[in-house]
């Protein structure tokens, strides 16, 4: 029964891969300028408008300083993902499964936990968005949740086919969108009113930094599944193209998205406005072409939630044994039907929940993209012995890596300041939310702490 059914989801052109690793002779993507295209799609899309425009309406900050939170923070958050990225050519292995290098078996499986929640959240996050612009679009007639399962119904239809077809539609889906923002720049750019904050001091200080753990959880929320959209790359593919095709792919969109959703809060008449309300309220003054672009607006998150819902499935395949051997088909359409009812559950408060998961993925990838980070070039110095990522006794004990991320958590929780926690450190500045240090704690501090227990568990088993 279940050859058969495999026969007939492979005639019908849905990758049967998972997590297994992909031998040199299989890796067919010959296109190097993917790895520019991919990002650029997910990333040229109407969230990343929306993150902009938390800069003065949450964040209280002027548009030159958060001009330079935009820049700086997008740099740190977006190198691990164009440094991951090169492991899939050179390693074959998806993302969540290169873990097991440093945090072994088990270990590895709390990540992919982590990371299941990150790709659920993520999506969840954007089409309550999508869901709002398409009530807004059709005057209240279609209403938000029914927008949403529209929108994870073409996602998941695209997701299900798997690499080859995720590669093809965002090889093309950033050039609908390249032309909407830019008409409304065009449009919208003689009402901006570019202004300085009032704050000052530390309150400035703390805004600047806060806002910044912001971007760069955006930013840095690729991450934890860069490798698995150049896996199928040849081992000779050039790892500098792949790092720089895929920052740039990543920082230029967003760099330039985040700046426009900041300067359309500066326009006298849309102030106060967020979100959806913000952005159709900017393309009101165009009438009919106005509520077009908005429809591709809209249909930009289809290009954001598929790396979100196609890495969900891999992640889920990570925790071993039936899960693995459960098709990634199956895993797809299960973590869309849980985002989609956390969507609509969610709906009704779409800038607290974007604000607040945002902050809540920058502060376990912080520590974790360190501790890989280290394993490669400190411990491993670039070497793996690949034929070992699915076999539990030769893969590290893992106790140094999940010992470091835990360390790296406590200093998220010294550093964290949100909405109903302000961490010890993090109050120490007298302002509503305190300064948010949390991902820069964490990530140092699992760091360092990573230094120290790798080297007492190469001691004592060599692995």
């Amino acid at each position: 029964m279940s050859i058969q059914v495999e026969g007939g989801i492979e005639s019908a052109g849905i990758e049967l891969h998972g997590i297994e690793r992909v031998p040199p002779d299989k890796r067919t993507h010959l296109r190097i300028f993917d790895n520019f295209t991919l990002w650029a799609s997910a990333n040229l899309v109407l969230p990343a408008l929306a993150l902009g425009s938390l800069a003065t309406g949450i964040f209280k900050l002027g548009f030159w300083d958060s001009v330079i939170v935009i820049v700086l923070f997008n740099i740190l958050g977006i190198l691990p993902v164009a440094f991951f990225s090169t492991l899939g050519p050179k390693l074959g292995l998806r993302q969540m499964t290169i873990s097991r290098f440093s945090f072994g078996w088990v270990g590895a499986k709390i990540m992919a936990l982590f990371n299941v929640a990150a790709c659920i959240g993520w999506s969840a996050v954007n089409v309550i968005l999508g869901g709002e612009l398409v009530n807004k679009i059709t005057n209240g007639v279609v209403p938000g949740w029914a927008g949403i399962l529209i929108l994870a119904a073409l996602t998941t239809y695209v997701t299900l086919y798997g690499y080859n077809y995720v590669h093809r539609y965002e090889r093309y889906a950033w050039l609908p969108m390249l032309f909407v923002f830019a008409i409304i720049f065009v449009v919208s750019a003689p009402d901006f009113r570019p202004l300085a904050s009032n704050a000052t001091g530390w309150v400035k200080f703390a805004s600047f930094m806060s806002f910044g753990s912001t971007v760069y959880g955006f930013a840095t929320g690729w991450s934890s599944y860069a490798a698995d959209y150049s896996v199928n790359q040849p081992e000779t593919t050039n790892s500098n193209h792949v790092f720089w095709l895929t920052f740039l792919g990543c920082f230029l969109p967003l760099v330039s998205l985040e700046i426009l959703g900041l300067a359309l809060t500066t326009a006298p008449a849309l102030n106060g406005k967020l979100g959806g309300a913000l952005f159709s309220a900017a393309l009101s003054p165009m009438g009919g072409f106005g509520n077009l672009l908005l429809v591709f607006l809209t249909l930009s998150i289809i290009a954001n939630n598929i790396p979100n819902d196609y890495s969900l499935a891999l992640s889920i395949q990570v925790l071993g044994g039936w899960f693995q051997r459960v098709n990634r088909v199956v895993w797809t359409l299960v973590g869309s039907l849980i985002y989609v009812i956390i969507g609509i559950a969610a709906a009704d408060k779409f800038s607290q929940t974007l604000e607040s998961f945002l902050l809540l993925v920058a502060y376990w990838l912080g520590p974790w993209s360190i501790i890989l980070i280290l394993e490669h070039f400190i411990f491993r110095q670039g070497i793996y012995n690949v034929d070992d990522w699915n076999t539990p006794r030769k893969l590290p004990n893992g106790w140094a890596a999940l010992v470091s991320l835990f360390i790296g958590l406590f200093g998220v929780y010294l550093g964290a300041a949100q909405e109903k926690f302000v961490g010890p450190i993090a109050g120490l500045v007298n302002q509503p939310f305190g300064i948010d240090i949390g991902f820069e704690l964490g990530a140092i501090m699992a760091g360092i702490a990573y230094l120290l227990l790798r080297r007492i568990e190469l001691q004592k088993n060599h692995r």
